[in-house]
């Protein structure tokens, strides 16, 4: 890590571990009573006060045995039909249960059939919104969904929900005011150096990524594109042939063939943890919102390069043993000029010029120069945003960062500027007023937002198939690939017991 004070001072801090998304794994029990009586029927002759005259002993008796051999029969049909509907009742519960659980027989992991040990590879599909796998028929990535394990609602992101700060919680299992990556971009306080996407320095890039996991264990790890691979820290190196240094250029389908020329090496050589990044269907995205038919194509694109990474696993006969985790690191909302707030408005109130603004929009992020109160530029900013005098101010509110909700984790480092302003979905922030138009779509909102939401799936020897689990954050999912691996990980925000959760337990 780098010599300054902030990575030191952010070590120390203890991350806060989030509750453990437990899942229900007990199936609803029938508590009905059990039936008594479906009919009754009173055949005691005794009941009867007078005797039976002797003269019609005879044909009297006759009725009763009919009437009795009648309402037999007809109790029987009933019981018949009650048994059979209440049996056809329970098939159908029990049908249903199983669609969404393992079945017994998929109580226990999968063994290996040809590969010695597991093998995991980390997809991530950059701005993949939950709900676009409905958009257009995707039938490989709904091949992995149907035998494997899928968060039925999405996976939910860390705040802010951007691209940079989200890959490194995936990678970390802490979230950003942790690893240090707190924005696409920002400022060094104690320093004043800048970070951008392109830094390497490793006194940015805070916690142990899950690729420097796997070399301290022992194991081999290989990188096609993310964010942080390129970064030399503790006993990873990015090594030639092994790291691939970003260029989105390089044609998708062949980023899958390289992964797969790795499983053609010597068994001891195969990496046993391996990225693979694309950058659809974000790019698609921010130019034309979420809505838009290119969308579509891009996540027919991808689903294309599930299905050419299935296919070269499957030639080589080893799908089964390889575990496939794909998620996203957001969603993506679309947002238009109606829907803009200038600060330039708020100068009846307070002026906030562009050089104490970090970032503008989705996430605001103010650090006014020394001599300035955050407190006091907060009240009078949220004075005129609610004043109703501002355009669209109802729809931004703006915090000291220590008061920003509980549940963002977006306090605890010097890097998250003192000023954070959040937005009502699909709203954007601008300097000052412009004629120029423009709509298309953005993230980084409240990852409370459904719309902030992206996907998980898991496919390999431990996820069980067709099986539904609640969704959660993505810092869970570095214990995931941890335990998956039978390595021992780095203290992270996520919950010690969510991969025994939901993997199946060992054969």
């Amino acid at each position: 890590m780098g010599s300054d004070s902030l990575p030191s001072k952010l070590t120390s801090t203890k991350p806060t571990p989030i509750p453990t998304n437990e899942l229900d794994d007990d199936h609803d029990h029938d508590d009905s009573p059990s039936t008594a009586a479906l009919l009754s029927f009173n055949t005691d002759s005794s009941s009867s006060s007078e005797p039976l005259s002797t003269s019609n002993n005879k044909p009297l008796f006759i009725v009763l045995i009919l009437v009795t051999c009648i309402s037999l029969s007809v109790a029987s049909a009933f019981a018949y039909l009650f048994f059979s509907s209440r049996s056809s009742s329970s098939s159908s519960t029990t049908t249903a249960s199983s669609a969404t659980s393992p079945s017994p027989s998929e109580s226990h992991a999968r063994p290996l059939t040809k590969l010695n040990r597991p093998k995991v590879i980390l997809i991530s599909s950059d701005g993949f919104r939950f709900g676009y796998q409905f958009k257009t028929p995707t039938p490989n990535i709904a091949r992995l969904i149907a035998n494997g394990t899928e968060a039925e609602t999405g996976l939910i992101p860390v705040f802010p929900s951007l691209t940079f700060p989200n890959h490194y919680s995936i990678a970390t299992g802490l979230y950003p005011a942790y690893h240090g990556i707190v924005n696409n971009h920002f400022l060094d306080p104690h320093s004043g150096d800048a970070f951008y996407m392109g830094a390497i320095d490793p006194k940015w890039w805070l916690g142990e990524p899950l690729w420097e996991t796997v070399v301290k264990n022992g194991l081999n790890a290989a990188t096609y594109f993310w964010p942080g691979t390129q970064v030399h820290k503790g006993p990873w190196n990015c090594p030639l042939n092994f790291c691939r240094h970003y260029n989105s250029s390089v044609p998708f389908e062949d980023r899958v063939d390289a992964v797969l020329s790795y499983f053609d090496l010597p068994s001891d050589e195969i990496p046993d943890f391996m990225t693979l990044y694309f950058e659809d269907p974000d790019h698609q995205g921010h130019k034309v919102g979420a809505d838009d038919p290119q969308i579509t194509e891009a996540v027919s694109r991808i689903d294309r390069m599930i299905g050419r990474l299935i296919s070269g696993l499957e030639q080589r006969g080893i799908f089964d043993d390889v575990t496939i985790i794909m998620v996203g690191d957001h969603g993506m909302v679309t947002t238009c000029d109606k829907k803009l707030i200038f600060l330039d408005d708020l100068a009846p109130w307070i002026n906030v010029p562009d050089n104490w603004v970090i970032s503008h929009t989705p996430l605001l992020a103010i650090m006014p120069p020394s001599g300035y109160s955050p407190s006091d530029v907060v009240a009078k900013m949220n004075q005129g945003l609610s004043s109703g005098k501002v355009e669209n101010g109802k729809y931004l509110k703006v915090y000291l960062k220590e008061d920003l909700p509980s549940r963002l984790h977006y306090s605890a480092s010097d890097r998250i500027p003192p000023i954070i302003g959040l937005l009502e979905e699909g709203f954007k922030v601008k300097q000052k007023r412009s004629k120029n138009k423009e709509c298309g779509g953005s993230h980084g909102y409240d990852n409370e937002f459904f719309s902030m939401r992206s996907i998980f799936i898991g496919h390999g020897p431990q996820f069980a198939r067709g099986r539904k689990i609640p969704s959660f954050e993505n810092v869970q999912i570095y214990n995931l690939v941890t335990f998956i691996l039978n390595i021992k990980g780095a203290p992270n925000n996520g919950s010690a017991s969510f991969a025994k959760d939901v993997l199946l337990s060992a054969a």
